[in-house]
């Protein structure tokens, strides 16, 4: 079953991640996402931290997507925080024209999409 959005905790400076709970039922369920990662799902590097709200909330719908995953996958355990790193982020081909030879379906994957968005948008369109 699908984890459900719950609430932003915010930027751990500590840590360098961002965290955020969802929902499992009634279960609050514990999260973050490093600051690499989420530079990686958007396309960015260096993204500083008093961006990094505006940053998560671009791309929640993805990271909350990785979350849900990932909390599926394996058994639950009550307390257990989950979190996501680079290596949870899909790479994809270095080109648009890599994806169509390779057969890989974008569309169907909406970190993907993220990801052919960020890197497409013109830099005006960005602000």
């Amino acid at each position: 079953m699908p984890l459900t959005r719950d609430r932003i905790i915010g930027h751990d400076n500590e840590r360098l991640a961002f965290r955020f709970t969802m929902r499992n039922e009634a279960d609050i369920v514990e999260c973050q996402i490093s600051d690499a990662a989420l530079d990686e799902l958007g396309g960015v590097k260096g993204t500083e931290s008093i961006a990094r709200q505006a940053q998560f909330l671009a791309l929640r719908d993805a990271v909350e997507g990785i979350a849900s995953d990932m909390f599926d996958r394996v058994p639950v355990i009550k307390g257990r925080v989950i979190r996501i790193f680079t290596k949870h982020i899909q790479k994809l081909p270095s080109s648009p024209a890599d994806s169509i030879a390779t057969g890989s379906e974008l569309d169907t994957n909406k970190t993907a999409s993220l990801r052919v968005i960020a890197e497409t948008r013109p830099a005006s369109a960005a602000q």
